[in-house]
């Protein structure tokens, strides 16, 4: 009996980490390019290597609202896809133009579950020209980080590097 709840148990949890990887892999093809952009960014960490903590113009302007409740914020994308605050969303209708995007409020900051950036040792350099965050958001709000632009909107990255 114990052999049977502990294969089940497995069965389970690895079902529910493919539906989660799943999830992801359907908001990478069918989900939309947005960019956001990132205030000042924080050096990379010591301790975890080569990483950035981004931080985004758009939570600051949430974070002003006063909302104290995880939800969704109603973003409008201009010419070059940059996404701008309109709003907190309240279950109105939304415009043809508008967009969700989900955020989580933790402790007096808002978090839109794409502050990190790891990128190879040895390309810190690379990355502190980031100015906008890439990500690919679905229509329920979930979004996931693909990448940093720079101040052109031109993706950043080792490929694009050209050695001297």
């Amino acid at each position: 009996m114990k052999r049977i709840i502990v294969f089940l148990t497995a069965v389970l949890i690895l079902a529910a980490v493919n539906f989660e990887i799943y999830k992801k892999e359907q908001l990478l093809t069918e989900g939309s390019t947005i960019l956001l952009e990132l205030a000042p960014v924080d050096p990379r960490s010591l301790m975890q290597g080569d990483y950035m903590i981004l931080r985004y113009k758009i939570a600051g302007l949430a974070e002003a609202t006063g909302t104290e409740q995880d939800g969704f914020l109603v973003l409008a994308l201009d010419e070059n896809q940059v996404a701008h605050f309109v709003r907190i969303y309240q279950d109105e209708i939304l415009q043809p133009s508008e967009f969700l995007l989900q955020f989580r409020k933790r402790g007096r900051g808002i978090n839109l579950g794409s502050e990190s950036f790891f990128f190879q040792e040895g390309h810190a350099h690379l990355y502190s020209k980031a100015r906008y965050g890439e990500l690919k958001v679905s229509k329920d709000g979930d979004s996931i980080l693909i990448g940093l632009r720079d101040n052109d909107f031109n993706p950043l990255s080792s490929d694009n590097e050209v050695e001297d």
